[in-house]
């Protein structure tokens, strides 16, 4: 069990150390977390949507704050914090990254910016059912994570097909319903942010910003086969 009067948040040194201390949150609420570190917890998440991952990232020594790399910039490692239900599932799609929707020309899979997010994921599982207050949801044991050889294919396929969209001006046609695992949805702060992109005839257009993300059917999968097989 964590010692929270001699926990150290500086940055973990290597992927154990970083396990390690995430398994050490485990069975703990958010309630006790944010006590611990005088935190306020919110009256809910519909305003503070990015709350919880925030804490857990305190409690880890996750240095990247919002610059565009890994939470865990010494060892490459990205946070993930995934609401669950009663049996495991996860609750919602999970957020990769901001979807750049010009000056996409030439770009590869194994260049983007998704294929760097997704490299190596710590996934940390947190109750999210609505009927439990947020204090007293719990944080489940956390999975480590790298793509096998199908699940790349899988992201790799659907992250093309967006891209080939996007270059070919389709970007206001696309729909969540694209894509197998990885999807394009907006991805804005409120409904009054824009965004520059490329329409069929080439021409510079405003339109909704526009994020990655995994759909629930690969993290059910990803979730399964981890904790359950």
């Amino acid at each position: 069990m964590i010692n929270f009067s001699t926990m150290s948040i500086s940055q973990p040194a290597n992927e154990r150390e970083l396990l390690l201390r995430a398994q050490s949150l485990a069975g703990f609420s958010l309630g006790e977390l944010a006590g611990h570190a005088n935190k306020i917890i919110p009256n809910n998440l519909n305003r503070s949507k990015g709350w919880i991952g925030k804490l857990i990232e305190m409690y880890l020594g996750a240095s990247a704050g919002n610059k565009p790399e890994p939470d865990f910039t010494a060892i490459g490692v990205e946070l993930k914090t995934i609401p669950i239900d009663n049996y495991g599932r996860p609750l919602q799609t999970t957020f990769v990254c901001v979807a750049q929707l010009t000056g996409n020309s030439g770009i590869t899979w194994e260049a983007s910016y998704v294929r760097y997010k997704l490299t190596r994921v710590l996934w940390i599982p947190v109750e999210g059912q609505r009927e439990i207050p947020l204090s007293q949801r719990r944080i489940g044991n956390p999975i480590l994570w790298s793509p096998d050889a199908t699940e790349l294919l899988q992201l790799k396929s659907d992250w093309e097909e967006l891209m080939d969209l996007i270059v070919l001006g389709k970007v206001t046609s696309i729909t969540a319903s694209y894509g197998e695992v990885l999807q394009l949805r907006p991805k804005a702060a409120n409904n009054l942010a824009v965004t520059t992109a490329i329409d069929d005839l080439g021409k510079i257009i405003n339109t909704i910003p526009l994020g990655f993300y995994l759909k629930k059917t690969f993290t059910s999968k990803l979730l399964s086969s981890n904790f359950f097989i």
